[in-house]
């Protein structure tokens, strides 16, 4: 099954749980909204090459439109609309009032100069402006990428209109109306997930239990960087050039200035190096975190994992039916629209200080952000136990599915659109 059949497999099977109308159905598996524009770039060596750029307005029966911008060679609009669906899942789990959005464009940034990147974001702005805005749809960073890109897409918006907008875009830089906590808000939530979770099922807690992480990128690494603080043992970390592991735990910190600064994990000093990536699904571990891809976890490598809780740091890291296998075996998972709300959530909080230009501090921030994020986590966890208590068997997901649901079916009726 493609990434999208998946999550409308998914939508599907909360659906029937929650015991919703097929109607309802009918409109949140379809985007509100589809717009593809052409975005023409003459990069320095003198070529004119004209890019394909996409935003999906899923559903926007809670508020404006909200999600990301992905730069990414393997990007297809397929993907896009998946994304979007999850995003619309996912704002309304939170508890925020935004629908669900998200955008992109099929390229590889590291292929491009910073002055053709730079060109690219403002050429992306202008095709896609008037379905854009600060009370309309507001992007934020995705895969590929960065608070830099925002901030010249947000400098962008502001010319076309003639004045500074900066709620229009979120993770910006902090001297550009950024919160310094949205850089690793992704990663701190699934860590508080990943602790809170552990706090329900493991015995001990957080303290000590083992940890592997799927994707040293930015979500990868804040989630064991809080969980190594929390006083996890991250035991296995991996990125493209492959796999670090050691039983008695890595250094976190020095894994991260490793990454980057030298761009491979497995530059780090110590522990066993292993050349294949998907190795950290494999280990010996309490946690494992997929925060790389899509698609990670499948029937063909199910049998494979060892952990007995998977917090999904990526979007759509493990199929149905590998979901299935796992809830089987009494592996608990973590949902992604649960698990990696925390850079939504913080985004939110950013809006909410720039459309009143107003201020928080970052300690103060991160306190609201995690209120959020527990909060969120008990209300699914609460779920989960009165779904379980009916004798049949259910999974996180499907608690999180219909919370997440019953929440956009009474604002559609609520509208009038049911």
């Amino acid at each position: 099954m493609s990434f999208l059949n998946n999550v409308l497999s998914n939508v599907r099977r909360g659906c029937d749980v929650g015991g919703f109308p097929e109607e309802f159905f009918a409109l949140i598996s379809k985007p509100e909204r589809i717009v593809i524009a052409k975005i023409p770039v003459r990069l320095s060596n003198g070529k004119l090459e004209v890019f394909q750029g996409y935003r999906i307005q899923h559903n926007s029966a809670l508020g404006p439109y909200k999600g990301g911008i992905r730069f990414h060679p393997e990007l297809t609009l397929e993907d896009d609309i998946a994304l979007a669906t999850l995003m619309t899942l996912k704002n309304s789990l939170a508890g925020i009032p935004y629908g669900g959005a998200k955008g992109g464009v099929g390229v590889n940034p590291k292929e491009l100069t910073q002055k053709d990147l730079e060109a690219l974001c403002r050429g992306y702005v202008r095709s896609l402006r008037v379905v854009l805005g600060e009370y309309l749809d507001i992007p934020a960073p995705d895969v590929g990428t960065t608070s830099q890109t925002m901030a010249w897409m947000m400098d962008e918006y502001s010319k076309i209109v003639g004045y500074n907008v900066p709620a229009v875009f979120t993770a910006k830089p902090p001297i550009l109306h950024g919160n310094p906590v949205r850089e690793y808000a992704t990663g701190f939530g699934c860590a508080v997930i990943s602790k809170e979770i552990a706090e329900r099922v493991l015995l001990g807690g957080i303290e000590g239990k083992k940890v592997s992480i799927q994707g040293f990128g930015n979500t990868g690494q804040w989630h064991a960087y809080f969980l190594f603080k929390m006083g996890a043992k991250v035991v296995a970390i991996s990125d493209t050039s492959g796999t670090v592991y050691d039983p008695e735990g890595l250094d976190i910190e020095l894994a991260m200035k490793v990454k980057n600064t030298t761009g491979k994990v497995v530059n780090y000093p110590k522990g066993e190096k292993i050349s294949d990536p998907q190795a950290a699904l494999y280990v010996d571990a309490d946690i494992l975190g997929p925060d790389a891809m899509e698609r990670q976890i499948t029937l063909e490598n199910v049998g494979k994992i060892r952990a007995k809780i998977v917090v999904e740091g990526a979007n759509g890291p493990t199929t149905p039916e590998a979901e299935l296998e796992l809830s089987r075996r009494g592996v608990i998972v973590i949902p992604d629209f649960l698990a990696n709300a925390g850079g939504v959530i913080m985004s939110y909080l950013e809006w909410v200080e720039n459309l009143q230009w107003y201020i928080w501090d970052e300690d103060e921030t991160r306190a609201k952000l995690e209120k959020i994020i527990r909060n969120n986590l008990s209300k699914t966890y609460k779920k989960f136990e009165e779904l379980q208590s009916s004798g049949k068997a259910f999974t996180m997901r499907d608690a999180a599915l219909v919370l997440s649901l019953q929440r956009i079916y009474e604002a559609m009726r609520a509208r009038g659109w049911l």
